[in-house]
């Protein structure tokens, strides 16, 4: 009599809940319902745990069959590994009690996955399933239908192939094992097979075992040493200390010497133990292979001293069948996890893409939402200078920015207003000389003082230009990148209305530097201000003139007020008269100066903020329409042209919500079965 214990490792303090609620099920101990595994006049195997180990594999079966492994979501496996020649084959055959492909060579060339299922009729039922097609086959014809399904998946050459065969035998007398069978390790090509077979094999077997919640059944041969062999190799590299390992070692009766020795080391981690078999040799029944495998393990005088515990066909599956168990109990709860959190991933990312477009109406309504989600967020941006949509995005701060560039535009201005002509008022005296005639000779030229302003007018010119370019181009940038955001998805709305607001961007930034350039035109065509600061500047700056006059006489380099030091030791030679009308220019111009330089900045300002308005107001949707709906722009139907981009990733995500959903449905329907308390399972149904 035996046992099966379903128990999680101490660290995971919510499996003593799950597995009481577990027992409810009778998927735990039940001591005295299963008959002895070595009865020799049994079928292969006897188990009769259908009932309450089968609803659990039926989920993770139905989990398989939904491929929601897809979606990064691991699921309990018992993957079976081995070298070539190890007898992997034949522990399968002897686990389902029927025949697998055998020969030289590779003959597990895709993934098979083996689904064992106790069956109550003396009928056996066995189909296979590969590429969304079932193939009902039966005992006689199993390894045939096998091979032919490899040969549609594989080739008919010997190489092999990751697309998994799932093969389905519902038996009297078989354990309820769920497992997969990977091709077997080779090293060196033989001939057909490709130069990279071993590396094609790997990895293979290392997708399928690095994942935590597999288990390796690694099956190894008596007649070599298990160091050496590359199924433990690889397992290792996943699986350092052996706590999912299980290690099968067939051949028993070929190399019996030293086997006890092998099994109780342990030289290479086999957290999960050994169990040593006797392969079915030649035209042996099961049952003969049965009766001959307990005979051996009871009679040699080498094998016998392997404890009973570890040896036998019956011995394996109860293993398997109990480690299947544990591992499904300590799985389940966070597959539920993972398929809710994917679930709910998967879902806001959908929400997230632009709505499907199915005729012109819903096209209309959502060009007329995106123009005017555009619109709202350009007053905030340009207009109103709010900034709750970029909060950490100073670039996006528009009115900040602007007022940033202005600034900047004042300043150079008045950095390139330094005067530049040499010693101080000899420019004044020479237009001056030359702008005399025959008049009243304590009067100033107004021709001679248009002269001076306009050589100091033309020195700036260009700056004006320069800083509307820039203000237009940072506008630019913004209405561009506000549109491609609210147009997200669109890719044929994109193109289109991106370069309707270039368009008009660029037309407005033309506009306004004729603008400004007509504003430096007419600071060169006269001199007129009716600002009263002007005068009083003026006043201000000739109430110098006496102290220069006074220490011209005696000082090289005097201090001006609004023109700082100056050498003057050169104006000696010049009459008073003359000294004093330079003096007197020179101090008009200083103070009109600011006028103008306040002017070009002031104007330029209004100018800009009106120009704004009108682009977020009405210009902009005016000029996107009419790209839109022009001769190159095809119309409201466009927006029904749904990008490559956005189509495949809104069927991707259809796709794997399809499937997460079914699989919450499945996950669901046992969870309800083993309705934890308190809580602690939240299907979130």
């Amino acid at each position: 009599m035996w046992s099966m214990s379903v128990s999680l490792p101490p660290r995971a303090p919510a499996a003593p809940d799950l597995q009481s609620k577990m027992l409810s099920l009778s998927l735990g101990n039940h001591n005295g319902e299963v008959a002895e595994f070595t009865k020799a006049t049994s079928v292969p195997l006897y188990v009769t745990y259908n009932d309450r180990i089968r609803p659990l594999l039926d989920t993770v079966d139905k989990l398989r069959e939904l491929k929601v492994m897809e979606e990064g979501i691991e699921l309990p496996t018992i993957v079976v590994v081995g070298d070539q020649s190890s007898g992997k084959s034949s522990v399968l055959e002897s686990l389902a009690g029927i025949s697998l492909p055998r020969g030289n060579g590779i003959c597990t060339r895709v993934p098979l996955i083996m689904r064992l299922q106790q069956h109550s009729s003396p009928e056996p039922e066995l189909h296979l399933e590969y590429n969304n097609q079932i193939v009902h086959t039966d005992e006689v014809h199993v390894t045939q239908d096998i091979e032919d399904a490899t040969i549609e998946i594989a080739g008919d050459s010997k190489g092999i192939s990751n697309t998994p065969l799932t093969l389905v035998v519902k038996k009297r007398g078989v354990p309820d094992l769920t497992m997969v069978d990977l091709p077997g390790i080779t090293r060196v090509p033989v001939r057909g097979q490709p130069e990279d077979i071993y590396e094609q094999v790997s990895e293979i077997i290392m997708e399928y075992i690095t994942p935590k919640e597999s288990i390796i059944l690694n099956v190894l041969s008596a007649t070599v040493d298990f160091p050496t062999c590359e199924s433990i190799r690889m397992s290792q590299r996943v699986d350092k200390s052996g706590e999912r390992t299980l290690a099968v070692v067939t051949k028993a009766d070929q190399a019996p010497e030293g086997l006890l020795e092998k099994v109780t080391a342990d030289d290479v981690n086999i957290g999960l133990g050994y169990v040593c078999v006797r392969n079915r040799i030649g035209e042996e029944s099961y049952e003969q292979a049965r009766k001959e495998e307990a005979r051996l393990f009871e009679s040699h005088h080498l094998l016998s001293r392997i404890n009973k515990s570890i040896v036998g066909i019956p011995v394996l599956a109860q293993k398997l069948v109990q480690i299947q168990a544990t591992s499904l109990a300590k799985c389940l709860p966070g597959i539920v996890k993972k398929v809710n959190d994917k679930l709910s991933v998967n879902v806001s990312e959908l929400n997230k893409l632009p709505k499907h477009l199915a005729n012109v109406a819903d096209a209309m309504t959502a060009f007329m939402r995106i123009l005017g989600s555009t619109r709202e967020s350009l007053k905030k941006i340009l207009i109103r200078g709010e900034f709750d949509e970029y909060p950490e995005d100073k670039e996006m701060h528009g009115t900040a920015r602007m007022a940033d560039l202005l600034n900047n535009y004042s300043k150079e201005l008045h950095q390139r207003s330094t005067d530049t002509a040499g010693k101080f008022l000899m420019e004044e005296i020479k237009v001056l000389e030359e702008a005399k005639g025959i008049e009243l000779p304590n009067f100033l030229p107004r021709t001679a003082f248009l002269s001076i302003l306009q050589r100091r007018v033309k020195e700036i010119s260009n700056t004006p230009v320069e800083y509307v370019e820039k203000l237009w181009s940072y506008i630019g940038a913004v209405v561009v990148f506000v549109l491609m955001f609210n147009s997200d998805g669109y890719l044929q709305l994109q193109s289109c209305t991106k370069r309707a607001a270039q368009n008009l961007i660029s037309k407005m930034k033309d506009h306004s530097v004729d603008r400004v350039m007509e504003m430096v035109e007419m600071e060169k065509l006269t001199d007129y201000t009716c600002n009263p600061e002007y005068m009083s500047r003026w006043s201000k700056l000739m109430a110098q003139q006496p102290s220069f006059k006074q220490n011209l006489r005696y000082n090289d380099k005097l201090e001006i007020e609004g023109v700082g030091e100056v050498e003057v030791g050169h104006l000696r030679e010049y009459n008073t008269a003359m000294l004093e009308k330079a003096f007197d220019m020179r101090m008009r111009i200083t103070a009109y100066w600011e006028t103008v330089l306040q002017r070009l900045v002031d104007s330029l300002a209004l100018y800009l903020v009106f120009s704004v308005q009108k682009l977020v107001n009405g210009e902009m949707e005016k000029e996107i329409v009419i790209e839109l709906m022009g001769p190159n722009g095809g119309g409201i139907e466009r927006l029904l042209e749904e990008s490559p981009s956005v189509a495949s990733k809104r069927e991707r995500l259809n796709q794997s919500i399809k499937k997460l959903r079914e699989s919450k449905e499945v996950v669901g329907k046992i969870m309800d079965r083993i309705d934890t308390p308190n809580g602690y399972i939240n299907l979130g149904l």
